[in-house]
């Protein structure tokens, strides 16, 4: 289920894998792949990769957007990045915060092309 909003294109900083979570890069105008709870969230890859630097890249801003599980997935459950950018449940231990990306929309495992609503926000724990 895909319903996107806004899409905008950026210039990759490194390689961002399709339905991965993005993070601004280093510069304005450029993305990397998420790679912590912590980073600033910004959107999704879509099915089109950025395979090197320098690589243009449509991320999802807002909307429903395809993304991929790093585990076992709740509908409903708040999502944030894990090392690979892949989406998993966010668990914040007490007094830490875990950026969120969004939504879960369907409930999956890892490996799952799952679904998210798109709405960065911070969840503490």
């Amino acid at each position: 289920m895909r319903n996107e909003g806004l899409i905008k294109n950026f210039t990759a900083q490194g390689a961002i894998p399709a339905y991965r979570i993005a993070k601004f890069g280093s510069a304005d105008g450029t993305v990397v792949a998420a790679a912590a709870v912590s980073d600033l969230l910004l959107g999704v890859c879509t099915r089109v990769p950025a395979d090197a630097s320098g690589d243009r890249v449509d991320i999802v801003l807002s909307g429903i957007a395809e993304v991929e599980y790093g585990g076992s997935v709740t509908r409903g459950a708040k999502l944030t990045a894990d090392a690979s950018g892949k989406a998993v449940a966010a668990a914040p231990a007490a007094g830490t915060n875990n950026q969120i990306i969004g939504i879960a929309m369907v409930s999956g495992a890892s490996g799952d092309i799952g679904s998210v609503l798109i709405i960065p926000s911070v969840l503490q724990g």
